[in-house]
């Protein structure tokens, strides 16, 4: 099923087994594999808060910090699988300590765990209670005098009262010894383990004499005692002596030192929650030193970015400067170059003028003396100014009326005109006579037809201003020809 699924029923099974209010303790699970009836295994550690935080207490009290909260039989379990290796078959581990025994089943990846309430202290207490002596006393007895008996037809010894001592430890050693075979029992029933193949002793009781060959007796097995600085290693300023006689205290330390060092099979954590809450103080401190780092750069970097911006812009604004300069000066040269080519370019077209007035009246002259009809001759042309037409009811020349005169060698001749005044010229006026060999309006009309068809004379300003009039032999008429475009002189 999906992790997730898998995470809420864990969590159901931890309130369903836990016997106190889930809200109440600490608790922690890790997975740890496969059964045989391909079920998830989970081992399930929970403690009281108010246990923990006691423990937390006293650590503190001493100047320490909490780190990690491991469980004895899990470190142990961590200090096993890292000394012994791969493990062949199924290992049980009998920790003795002083108030519990702990028991291991160790199987592949798999991991049984179960606390016998049969240890150190029962032994003392039996001890106290035969000699009826202090349980201080009864604990010096123990340790100066005591051994497991053996059973069969082994002597006993000369001290009578360190044979009394050896029979009580022989007697809670079988009580031990019971229930460590129903553990195996319920192991090989219950989760489909299989039977021990050999057996570890650890903890302070497990080194009174003749702890193995009891076992060994019972259980038919081989029986080692658990060196947990197997593959660890040892300061060199470390008396190896001292060590061995105190390694057996150390295989739950081993085990918890281990989770700093390696990737461990067990790694459960009960830290109580007021560390939870430190831990998760301090993995935030540096996020919210980084934030209030960035809260005063940020003032900081605009600060920079302004101050930069600024100074770029000076120098952008420096360079602009130092470009419009140089185009001004240009433009004062352009300006100058200007003003020259606008002299010469004045000088040019009143040249171009002029010389365009120079073969304008030829060639206007020539023009109509070509558009004259047979039978018609130009006496005069008359050019006549604006200012001249534009007084009331008059059709002289005015103040400013210029004459041209023009000989005629014969009719249809070129005929030649000059000037005799300069100003603005927009019209002429054409005298002329003519035969009577056709009718006089028809000669005069189409002579002005033909004037129409003139580049020079304006279609509609071309009209007759004075009809033909007879004489005895010829007859005298009169035109007005507005030009196409007005002559400046």
């Amino acid at each position: 099923m999906d992790e997730s699924k898998v995470v809420q029923i864990i969590q159901y099974e931890a309130q369903q087994n836990v016997p106190f209010p889930i809200d109440e303790v600490i608790w922690d699970y890790q997975i740890v594999g496969n059964s045989p009836q391909n079920e998830l295994e989970v081992v399930l550690l929970a403690i009281k808060s108010d246990i923990i935080e006691d423990l937390n207490d006293g650590v503190e009290s001493a100047d320490l910090r909490t780190e990690t909260v491991d469980v004895a039989p899990m470190a142990l379990c961590n200090a096993v699988r890292f000394n012994e290796g791969d493990i062949e078959g199924c290992t049980m581990v009998v920790d003795i300590g002083a108030r519990t025994t702990n028991l291991l089943f160790l199987e592949k990846t798999r991991v049984f765990s179960r606390s016998i309430p049969i240890a150190g202290n029962a032994i003392t207490q039996s001890i106290a209670a035969e000699f009826s002596i202090p349980f201080l006393d009864a604990e010096q007895l123990k340790r100066s005098k005591g051994f497991v008996a053996l059973g069969g037809a082994y002597a006993e010894p000369e001290d009578e009262q360190q044979a009394r001592v050896s029979k009580i430890i022989r007697n809670v050693m079988t009580r031990l010894h019971a229930e460590v075979v129903r553990s195996i029992n319920f192991y090989k029933g219950q989760q489909a383990g299989s039977a021990p193949s050999r057996l570890l002793l650890s903890g302070g009781t497990s080194i009174l004499p003749y702890t193995d060959r009891f076992f060994q007796e019972k259980l038919q097995i081989p029986i080692e005692y658990f060196n947990p600085f197997r593959n660890v290693d040892i300061d060199p300023s470390i008396s190896r002596d001292e060590l061995a006689r105190c390694a057996h205290f150390f295989g739950e330390v081993v085990g918890l030192g281990l989770r700093k060092l390696t990737k461990c099979p067990l790694e459960v954590n009960l830290v109580p929650r007021s560390i939870r809450s430190r831990m998760q103080r301090e993995q935030k401190r540096p996020y919210l030193a980084g934030a209030a780092i960035c809260a005063l750069l940020i003032p900081l970097c605009w600060w920079a970015y302004t101050k930069k911006t600024a100074f770029l812009l000076e120098q952008q604004l420096e360079y602009v400067g130092q470009q419009v300069q140089a185009l001004q000066s240009l433009e004062n040269t352009v300006n100058t170059e200007k003003s020259q080519m606008a002299d010469i370019r004045s000088k040019a077209d009143d040249l171009a003028g002029l010389v365009k007035q120079r073969s304008l009246w030829p060639e206007l002259l020539q023009d109509v003396n070509l558009r004259l009809v047979p039978n018609l001759w130009i006496d005069s042309l008359t050019p006549q100014t604006a200012a001249a037409q534009a007084g009331p009811g008059t059709r002289g020349l005015g103040s400013l009326r210029s004459r041209m005169t023009m000989e005629v060698d014969e009719p249809n001749a070129a005929v030649s005109a000059a000037p005799t005044r300069q100003g603005p010229i927009d019209e002429i006026q054409i005298e002329g006579e003519g035969t009577h060999s056709v009718s006089d309006l028809d000669l005069v009309q189409k002579f002005v037809n033909n004037l129409r068809q003139s580049s020079f004379f304006d279609k509609d300003g071309v009209v007759i201003e004075r009809p033909p009039k007879t004489t005895e032999s010829t007859f005298v008429f009169q035109l007005r020809a507005k030009l196409a475009k007005p002559i400046t002189l």
